[in-house]
């Protein structure tokens, strides 16, 4: 029979090979992708959550800008990354409908990643230059079906659900409006100030904090109106009933991720929401509602959303630009 000590040697072996089978995490630098430009509102989300992640974690925290093809490009080289814990992809709404427009991203929208968390959602704000005349969506769209296909719009890409939700409302309304993609949420800011395009359609956070000075809000997409802009119609009051839609973030890992390392972002991501300061950035600095949550709570979100705005664009035939 074997000796206490024995058993007790042989125990030691075992978890010393365990823990080089596993080492620990993390042991270096993290990135977070963001698959927009800097100043859209991917960027802002993930820098602001950045130094709460660094005191969570011990280690360093960078943001790494990878734009194109409407964030897949940035998309892409998080699903191709090592699983180790060390890549992640703070996504926007397009993300739920990046299959559907192009079938040949280079990613498998469900398939290759780990949900880690909903960040948050916010209402999408229809705003206008404070040149322009309009003043509600009812004057914006009797001014469309006047002269059709000569007022423009812009959203920060083709598919996103900013776009679809004007498609939506087109047609809805009978009425039309020439679509103008940006590359993001800073490109389309800069444009939407500048008179570059009639309207813009983005959260707040979208819009750089142009929203009451030089950019005119003239609806918000929620179903009910934001604690943050409460004398802002929703696109129901206005006229469109049953029309809602929400821009959300998230973030994601590639698939394979180790449960052990999901779980301690996870919880270090809710760490950082927690945070007053980061909180208060969020909530009144920015315009979203805080979610939170679990990692099944979000792959099944994520399962809603991309049945619903996958239909809008099989339906629409709306293609990747």
């Amino acid at each position: 029979m074997p000796t206490r000590r024995a058993v007790l040697a042989a125990s030691l072996a075992l978890g010393a090979g365990a823990a080089r089978a596993q080492p620990a995490w993390p042991a270096g630098p993290i990135r977070i992708i963001a698959p927009f430009p800097p100043g859209g509102s991917v960027d802002t989300i993930a820098r602001l959550l950045v130094p709460a992640l660094q005191v969570s974690l011990g280690v360093p925290v960078v943001v790494e800008n990878r734009s194109g093809a409407a964030g897949a490009l940035g998309t892409q080289a998080a699903a191709r990354a090592a699983p180790d814990g060390n890549t992640w992809v703070l996504v926007f709404d397009s993300h739920a409908t990046a299959n559907a427009l192009n079938p040949n991203a280079g990613f498998d929208a469900k398939r290759d990643f780990a949900p880690v968390m909903l960040l948050a959602t916010a209402p999408m704000l229809l705003t206008t230059p404070a040149g322009r005349p309009w003043t509600s969506l009812a004057e914006v769209a009797a001014a469309a079906k006047a002269r059709p296909d000569t007022i423009t719009y812009g959203t920060v890409g083709a598919g996103s659900l900013a776009h679809l939700t004007m498609e939506v409302l087109q047609q809805r309304g009978g009425f039309s409006l020439v679509h103008v993609p940006y590359r993001g949420g800073g490109p389309l800011a800069t444009a939407a100030v500048s008179g570059e395009v009639d309207l813009a359609i983005a959260s707040r956070v979208g819009l750089g904090g142009q929203v009451g000075t030089r950019l005119r809000a003239l609806v918000q997409t929620g179903a009910a109106r934001s604690a943050s802009l409460p004398d802002l119609p929703t696109v129901a009051e206005s006229g469109f009933p049953g029309v809602d839609a929400e821009a959300f973030w998230g973030v994601l890992g590639p698939a394979g991720v180790p449960a052990a390392v999901l779980a301690r972002f996870a919880a270090a991501l809710a760490a950082a929401l927690a945070e007053p300061v980061v909180r208060q950035r969020l909530v009144e600095g920015q315009g979203v509602d805080i979610v939170g949550g679990t990692p099944g709570e979000f792959a099944a979100f994520l399962d809603r959303q991309m049945a619903a705005w996958g239909q809008v664009v099989r339906e629409r035939g709306i293609k990747a630009e």
